[in-house]
């Protein structure tokens, strides 16, 4: 079993910030100096030091933190296969999952809902953040598995397809935009609109589609750029913006009218999502947990 100061330390090197551990951990951040500093003295070495404002682990630090996590990893697979073997039901065990913005809200809630059901003593997380930022935290093994749109594959990454989505072009009801109902595409070039920060799904899956046409993101008339879905909805609700969004996001806007879909001519946005988990890893809750949501998504295959 690893020590409360062996987590302590987990927390403090992921987040390389003593005050940021502090608030995840729910204790003080003396008592997060004490820990590290049991560690310290157990080590007989500095696992950390200042540069300026921040910290970074050092080169043994560096060496700690893999073996600490490897531990991690082996103790909750012990834990989950230990109690699986016992009752399923009764299976205990954590399970983080880092999800791009348009799964977290809109998509994985209800199956998060059910499999808890399935299995009440799992503790779940989910870390809501763009495709890139989600790709990083798996590589750092902040998260257990990734649910992304994926661009382009990367090596060191196992791919399993969860689901499928469209984004599309919407404006608020009381923009001059949503009377035709369309717009031609050389009209986009010409259109205000709103789109999400660099690095989100969202925005790349439109750049793909406009890069058929031979136009760029930056050819747009780039009125504002939000980070997160909601904001961009938001935005888009209370100005006369264009603005591109995933289809599951808005559907009651749609409905209620408050929000019109625009068919731009010869635009056709979709994306896979696809769970993401690291090579090499085998842990039973993880396969669950994929297989248990993909059937939920596509109960008939």
């Amino acid at each position: 079993m690893l020590s409360l100061s062996h987590v302590v330390f987990l927390e403090v090197a992921a987040n390389l910030s003593f005050s940021k551990a502090a608030k995840v951990l729910y204790i003080s951040q003396p008592a997060i100096s004490r820990h590290i500093h049991l560690l310290e003295d157990q080590y007989n070495c500095a696992l950390f030091e200042r540069k300026g404002n921040s910290i970074q682990l050092t080169v043994i630090g560096e060496t700690v933190y893999k073996y600490v996590q490897e531990a991690r990893a082996i103790q909750r697979k012990i834990e989950f296969e230990v109690s699986t073997l016992i009752e399923e039901a009764d299976a205990a065990g954590s399970l983080k999952i880092g999800a791009s913005t348009t799964v977290s809200l809109y998509i994985i809630p209800g199956i998060l809902s059910a499999f808890h059901k399935t299995l009440p003593k799992i503790n779940m997380q989910v870390v809501n953040r763009n495709t890139e930022n989600i790709i990083t935290a798996l590589h750092n093994k902040q998260i257990d598995v990734g649910i992304v749109e994926v661009e382009n594959k990367i090596n060191l990454v196992n791919y399993d397809y969860f689901t499928s989505d469209q984004v599309i072009a919407v404006c608020a009801a009381k923009s001059p935009l949503a009377q035709a109902g369309k717009l031609p595409l050389d009209e986009l070039l010409k259109t205000s609109v709103a789109l999400r920060e660099v690095g989100s799904g969202t925005l790349s899956a439109l750049s793909r589609e406009l890069k058929k046409h031979d136009i760029s993101i930056s050819d747009l008339q780039a009125k504002v750029r939000l980070g997160g879905t909601e904001a961009l909805k938001n935005f888009i609700l209370a100005d006369l913006s264009l603005g591109f969004l995933p289809q599951k996001a808005v559907t009651k806007e749609l409905l209620s009218g408050d929000l019109v879909e625009i068919h731009i001519e010869g635009l056709e946005i979709s994306r896979d999502f696809f769970f993401l988990t690291r090579h090499g890893e085998n842990f039973d809750l993880i396969k669950k947990f994929i297989r248990f949501s993909q059937q939920v998504i596509h109960p008939a295959q």
